[in-house]
């Protein structure tokens, strides 16, 4: 990947799903072997091209739309299932936005550097995100040359469908959702052996990072001293867990079932027991293509829900591994991704399986409510964790609804579900979700994330 990636200019590089075959290829090899003849979706799951003008029933075309076109990066995680059933479906189109590019991005990094660039410069207007990455482009903390991009978080994609995975070496030592304080000896020695734990996520700063982060301190290990913590591509993690160059990562689904079935490793806990019907993966767009095209975001926002109702139905997830799973977006076997989208999960390591559809990737509804509505508490949460974990200066906390309020534009959103149909007892009547509580017992108020990070016993701050 590294090699790879330097054959490029950052300004420049963009995967789309028409022309994909190395993300494809870089997909597949951390998938594992090939999948045999018959295996893959094949004719029934492959999907033509990645930008389509499609024909749809019972149009509801915005009059006055800017415009027709957008381009829109993801990663071939089920965290973007939305997104491409919105295009193939024809939900997108429904509300006359028929030109809309969904782009395959190599990884966290390219899609941050499309984004820069703009899809007029031949990157992306916004796409796929793991929070709080919307704002930390914002403020130019993670862009060339630290300049600020105003971007605006629109939507929720999902919730959970992340797990904590371990290498197979560390079986019968105890790792799971808590550990007791022989589990907790055994991590710490590793670091004193000099062969210290090494736990990866695919971006840093973010979700996979701070999820990695609460189940380790939650459990007595501080990350930042008891264990090396590592940034590893996406399309490399398994691999890497596979050769031993790591003994843990935050992964989100197809991984999971690969990780067991081929005895890689286990999962230690999924996300959703961490923090059940906690927010995944946001919707954000150039703050200026939105104010641009106010009607246009409109409209994409309003596609975007109807295909996240659809996710949602039972009897539609077998057409939709049918069509995620295609060559023009994960190219990987349809089989791999049954599981989860039931919420199925062989966990390892004689832990007992999960089965429960609840517990899997969920885009619309789940058991305290919407998915799709961005709540600016969650937001708050995601900045809280990152002045716990010094990502952040502690001062970001005394201006936090200025700053959430800037980059949060669920009234977007609101419009959006109206224009869809979406009922009243739909629409959050608040922007906050209420207090959050965690398997370890800690709660997050919204209303006082100070008390919050008083609370928490490993921290930087």
């Amino acid at each position: 990947m590294t090699k790879f990636s330097e054959q490029f200019s950052r300004r420049k590089f963009i995967v789309t799903a028409g022309a994909s075959a190395v993300s494809s290829i870089l997909l597949k090899g951390c998938l594992g072997n090939p999948p045999e003849p018959g295996a893959t979706a094949g004719a029934d799951g492959e999907i033509p091209a990645a930008t389509s003008v499609v024909a749809v029933a019972n149009e509801k075309r915005v009059e006055g739309i800017e415009s027709t076109k957008i381009t829109l990066g993801y990663i071939p995680i089920v965290e973007a299932a939305s997104l491409i059933i919105a295009q193939e479906k024809g939900f997108f189109a429904k509300y006359g936005m028929t030109e809309v590019t969904i782009a395959k991005q190599a990884n966290w990094g390219s899609a941050r550097d499309n984004v820069e660039i703009g899809s007029a410069g031949g990157g992306i207007d916004g796409g796929q995100w793991q929070m709080p990455m919307p704002y930390l482009i914002s403020k130019g903390l993670i862009t060339k040359n630290s300049i600020q991009i105003p971007m605006y978080v629109l939507a929720q994609l999902n919730t959970q469908g992340n797990g904590i995975a371990i290498a197979a070496k560390h079986q019968g030592k105890g790792l799971g959702l808590k550990l007791d304080q022989a589990a907790q000896d055994y991590i710490k020695g590793l670091k004193q052996a000099g062969t210290p734990f090494k736990a990866a996520y695919t971006f840093p700063k973010v979700n996979q990072d701070l999820w990695i982060r609460y189940w380790l301190a939650a459990n007595g290990i501080n990350p930042d001293a008891d264990v090396e913590l590592l940034t590893v591509p996406a399309a490399q993690t398994v691999a890497n867990m596979k050769t031993g160059s790591m003994d843990g990562f935050s992964t989100g689904d197809p991984w999971p079932l690969r990780i067991v079935k081929e005895k890689i490793g286990f999962m230690a806990a999924l996300t959703a027991e961490i923090w059940k019907a906690h927010p995944e993966e946001y919707l954000a767009i150039r703050g200026d293509w939105v104010d641009k095209h106010p009607k246009a975001t409109e409209a994409l926002l309003a596609g975007l829900i109807e295909a996240q109702q659809w996710c949602d139905k039972p009897e539609n997830r077998a057409e939709l591994v049918a069509i995620v799973s295609g060559k023009s977006f994960f190219d990987v076997p349809a089989q791999v991704l049954t599981p989860p989208y039931a919420g199925k999960y062989a966990m390892g390591d004689g832990k007992p399986d999960i089965s429960d559809f609840k517990m899997g990737p969920l885009y619309w509804k789940d058991d305290i409510g919407n998915v799709s509505y961005p709540y600016k508490s969650h937001d708050l949460w995601f900045i809280t964790e990152s002045v716990r974990w010094g990502f952040l200066p502690t001062k970001t906390l005394s201006d936090k609804k200025t700053l959430i309020d800037k980059v949060n534009r669920a009234d977007i959103w609101k419009k959006a579900a109206k224009l869809a149909g979406v009922a009243d007892t739909d629409i959050p009547k608040s922007t906050s979700r209420g207090p959050e509580k965690f398997f370890d017992g800690i709660e997050f108020n919204p209303e006082n994330p100070e008390a919050y990070l008083k609370s928490l016993a490993i921290k930087k701050v």
